[in-house]
Order: structure tokens, then C-alpha cells, then sequence
């Protein structure tokens, strides 16, 4: 199997702990010295695996039924690019936003780095906006 088939299945592996809250499974695809770049969230630091497991325990807080589901992924060298959607509800606190239990739905993409076998890096964007709208926080009227 080519490196970038190996890359692609390193994700779509990472993905299924997630969706299955498997934090343990997280260190079998993600570097200890991982990090996570998002404008979209930009007070929120990951740094490592162990703040990467923080982040997912949080989110599962706040959207307990989460689902990350993978559209597309493109390899090249030790990168791989994908576009994804993102669907849960929100039974907890995000941020400054009280528990709305209300369902969102958002497509989002980013890149994964990748290094001696796990995922180093990842740049990941999607749209505040429409997640905040659908969840009753905001009125895009009001922008």
C-alpha cells in the first residue's frame, strides 16, 4: 500500500475513535507533540495529545451525540486534505453560548500533517456563523 493510502486510512481510523469517544485509540494515531491550528476557535489551544483528548472530552460535554463523518480526502506526500461534516447537539455550554438543544449540522475541511506513522499536525476551518445560527445563538440578520 502507498504512503498516501496508509495516510488516508490513518485518518479515517482517527475519525472512528472520535466518533466512538475512544480517547485510549487517540494515541495510536495522533503524535504525543500533536497540534491543532483553528481560526475559528482561536482561544482554544491544543498542543498535544493529551490537550487534543481534553478538547474531545469537552466536546462530548457539549454535543454528546456528535458525528464526524468524512466526504472526501486527498493525499499527497505526508498530507492529507479533507472535507467532512460535523452533526450534533448541543446538551452543554460552549464557550459564552448556554446549552441550546438545539441540532447542527456543518461541513467542515482542513489538512492533516503526517509524521514517522501519526498524525502530527492539523490545520481544520468551518463556519462559526452558520454553527451559531442553527443553534439559535445568532440571527444572521442581526450581521
Amino acid at each position: 500500500m502507498k504512503d498516501t493510502e496508509l495516510n488516508k486510512d490513518l485518518v479515517r481510523r482517527f475519525v472512528v475513535a472520535i466518533n466512538d469517544r475512544n480517547l485510549e485509540a487517540l494515541g495510536e494515531t495522533v503524535a504525543v507533540d500533536f497540534v491543532r491550528h483553528c481560526q475559528a476557535t482561536p482561544d482554544v489551544e491544543v498542543r498535544s495529545l493529551e490537550d487534543l483528548r481534553r478538547f474531545i472530552e469537552l466536546d462530548s460535554v457539549t454535543f454528546p451525540d456528535s458525528l464526524v463523518t468524512i466526504d472526501q480526502l486527498v493525499a499527497e506526500d505526508n498530507l492529507v486534505g479533507f472535507f467532512a461534516r460535523y452533526e450534533g447537539t448541543q446538551h452543554g455550554p460552549m464557550g459564552p453560548f448556554p446549552p441550546s438543544d438545539r441540532r447542527a449540522s456543518i461541513d467542515f475541511g482542513g489538512v492533516f500533517r503526517m509524521e514517522t506513522g501519526k498524525i502530527a499536525e492539523l490545520w481544520v476551518t468551518w463556519d462559526n456563523v452558520a454553527m451559531l445560527s442553527q443553534l439559535g445563538h445568532l440571527d444572521p440578520a442581526d450581521l
